[in-house]
């Protein structure tokens, strides 16, 4: 089963966010049962978690203000068992916040968890179940930064609360030939912003994310002559020396053309990268955790990839 939802905060958004979420459970109900499932892969799980997410989003962009589209999202609460298996303590310090995600016995690694959300988003309970997720996957004290959002904070922003933070985890060494972490993982990660792929409109009709939606992140985030600057646009970065890198995507998912891309510039400057994608799955299918399979098998790659790595 999904995690169940509960709804939290003002009235007029717990209401609202019932409302769109039980329309998206008979939408996507009623049309599997007429016409099957939307994707040849997809359990109910897949079927009814992506219309939730999708019309969720959808409700919160018809909404005019940003920070009224964020208490929307955060009024919806998942809990799962995942999420009550680890431990969680929040950290405030001068130049960024977050949250650690221990589990119960975990491996000396620590890992720097950056969200996703387009960089505008961060609804923290449904993203605690994510990040608990690949906690015990990867059997890892977890750390989770709430950086800087935009469009109020624009690049480089959230950039240097991901820097200030691998500082802090790193303790006292804050000056030039810092060490590099040990392996890079992403899951459907942004590669580049100054490109519009094929995939951005072939899988929308599969993703919970829209191009509109995407092209509505990206114009948040940079300004148009900031697109293709390496440090937006990673598959324009000199990607040679780097610790190896580890991939996941859905091939239904509307940034699989740039991820794809992005490895194969990565492949031809000789960076190590393993790139593994999942027929039929789109955007951060790892979500649906241990209710889909192939999510199953993702976060069971995600902790062998680390413990390769360690080892």
């Amino acid at each position: 089963m999904l995690p169940t939802p509960h709804f939290r905060g003002p009235a007029k958004y717990r209401l609202k966010c019932a409302e769109v979420v039980s329309r998206a459970i008979a939408t996507a109900t009623a049309r599997r049962l007429l016409h099957g499932p939307r994707m040849p892969d997809w359990n109910w799980a897949v079927e009814l978690g992506t219309a939730i997410i999708r019309n969720q989003l959808s409700a919160a962009f018809a909404m005019q203000d940003v920070i009224e589209q964020r208490r929307y999202l955060d009024c919806l609460v998942l809990n799962s068992s995942a999420a009550k298996d680890v431990w969680t303590k929040d950290v405030l310090d001068e130049e960024f916040s977050g949250t650690w995600y221990i589990p119960k016995d975990p491996s000396p690694v620590t890992l720097l968890y950056l969200h996703g959300g387009g960089f505008a988003f961060y609804p923290k309970s449904s993203y605690a179940n994510l990040i608990s997720l690949i906690a015990i996957a990867a059997d890892t004290s977890t750390f989770a930064v709430d950086y800087r959002l935009t469009p109020e904070h624009r690049f480089p922003a959230a950039l240097d609360d991901a820097r200030a933070a691998y500082l802090w985890l790193l303790c006292d060494l804050r000056d030039r030939g810092l060490p590099l972490p040990a392996l890079g993982a992403a899951l459907s990660p942004a590669t580049e912003f100054d490109t519009i792929r094929a995939s951005m409109t072939a899988n929308e009709h599969s993703d919970w994310i829209t191009g509109q939606m995407a092209l509505a992140w990206r114009d948040w985030y940079c300004s148009p002559n900031e697109r293709a600057l390496p440090l937006v646009s990673p598959i324009h970065a000199n990607l040679r020396g780097l610790p190896p890198l580890y991939i996941q995507a859905g091939r239904a998912e509307i940034l699989y053309d740039s991820i794809a891309a992005f490895v194969a510039e990565a492949k031809l400057q000789g960076a190590n990268v393993t790139f593994e994608s999942w027929e039929s799955m789109n955007h951060v299918f790892q979500f649906f955790g241990h209710d889909a399979p192939q999510s199953s098998e993702a976060l069971r790659r995600i902790g062998e990839v680390v413990a390769q790595t360690v080892r």
